[in-house]
């Protein structure tokens, strides 16, 4: 039953979200301001997908860019303005917004639009965890025969780019890498609205529940007292594991370019390769957990997600894992196009019985 978010939810969202965020998937602060403004300004509404039409319109509401750039500027209003770029173009009303993902802000996309503009927040993502790129939340869409998206950015620094507005129609796959290259000239991050579709094809495609499975994680995390007990619910809740602990040693200092952060880390003997988020893990040549699992790291000082960009060389964490079998997937995480796509960006295999290299060819 469709129901009012409130700030409690909020905090449930941060907290779930930072695992699912998976080292990257925005930032807590901001995660904090959108729920706050979004619960004290209007009443935003999460509504489960059976309670929206099949032909109602639903558009997908997130940012992109790299999390750790240092000329990021992003106001909560910038991603009311770009769902009002898209609806713009629209023949219909746009009925519900859904995240591109789970993360640590990016759970709570959706809230501020629904407490401004009266469209509800489908319990939906793209993607139950956060991931690099858009075509890894586009449901599957880079190859849906005949579609055309509407893209549309809004803000951006406004002291180096003076703010940005960019609507765009076309292919999934060409507009999705023009926006990355706008989002570089913006300062690192902007908002983005996409991909109005009928909510037919959400229904049958995107990662359902994954609104509820965030805020139900980040309840169970709050109630703990400590870090044992932290992570304890964290596993508890998802089923998930801690692989390994340790102190964290860089293996490939943290890097920003082409709108990504690129690096990786080992924890235990573990490595840890990340593109914007986590995606492998690998010990003694072994692959541990791969993209879609969900792979976090939680400090043993507090049980809490830890970001690929507050890492520090020494911190004691645990490297947390969810196995995709555990979690609601949607259709995103087997579209071979745009796993490809980072396999060739990271130089590492992520498609089948995956090894720590990806193929040279």
């Amino acid at each position: 039953m469709a129901r009012e978010l409130t700030a409690d939810d909020a905090l449930n969202a941060v907290w779930g979200g930072s695992v699912l965020a998976c080292g990257g998937g925005g930032w807590v602060d901001h995660g904090m301001l959108m729920g706050e403004l979004a619960t004290r300004v209007g009443r935003p509404v999460l509504c489960p997908v059976d309670e929206v039409d099949d032909h109602d319109l639903v558009v997908t509401v997130t940012a992109i860019g790299a999390p750790a750039s240092p000329n990021l500027e992003i106001r909560p209003l910038d991603y009311v303005r770009a769902l009002q770029l898209v609806a713009a173009e629209l023949d219909g009303p746009v009925v519900a917004v859904m995240t591109a993902q789970n993360g640590s802000s990016t759970t709570l996309n959706g809230w501020m639009q629904s407490a401004v503009l009266g469209v509800r927040v489908l319990d939906a993502a793209g993607d139950v965890r956060a991931h690099p790129t858009g075509k890894l939340g586009a449901m599957g869409l880079t190859t849906r025969a005949g579609y055309e998206t509407v893209q549309a950015v809004a803000g951006g620094n406004r002291e180096l780019c003076g703010g940005l507005e960019v609507v765009l129609r076309g292919q999934v796959i060409a507009t999705s890498d023009v926006l990355r290259d706008v989002c570089v000239r913006a300062g690192g991050f902007i908002a983005a609205a996409r991909h109005p579709l009928e909510a037919s094809y959400v229904k049958e495609h995107a990662a359902l529940g994954a609104i509820s499975y965030a805020l139900s994680l980040g309840s169970a995390m709050r109630a703990g007292s400590d870090a044992s007990t932290v992570i304890g619910a964290a596993i508890e809740s998802t089923g998930g594991k801690v692989v390994t602990q340790g102190p964290v040693s860089t293996i490939d200092p943290l890097r920003t370019a082409g709108g990504f952060d690129h690096g990786a880390l080992s924890v235990g003997g573990h490595v840890v390769r990340y593109l914007n988020e986590y995606m492998t893990v690998d010990v003694d040549g072994q692959r541990v957990a791969t993209y879609p699992d969900v792979i976090a790291t939680l400090s043993l000082d507090d049980g809490r997600p830890v970001s690929i960009a507050e890492m520090t060389e020494g911190r004691e964490v645990g490297v947390f894992v969810v196995d995709q079998s555990l979690l609601p997937l949607s259709s995103s995480t087997r579209d071979r196009f745009a796993l490809e796509e980072v396999e060739k960006i990271m130089g590492v295999a992520l498609i089948g019985d995956a090894t720590a290299e990806a193929p040279s060819s």
